[in-house]
């Protein structure tokens, strides 16, 4: 793995660590968040998870 691959990936991960933390910020301040905002989230998680999919470790 190269060091720009490397960084690739951390920074992919730092996105969606950010991601996460958000959702569960909002969730536990939301006492019923309603569909709309429940997709929003959803769709926050998967965007910043993407990236991470077309990332291929190789020895």
């Amino acid at each position: 793995m190269t060091r720009s691959e490397l960084d690739q990936l951390h920074d992919a991960l730092y996105v969606l660590a950010c991601a996460v933390q958000d959702v569960r910020r909002d969730l536990e301040q939301s006492t019923r968040p309603t569909v709309r905002e429940l997709s929003e989230m959803l769709r926050w998680i998967l965007d910043s998870a993407e990236p991470l999919d077309a990332i291929r470790l190789r020895p």
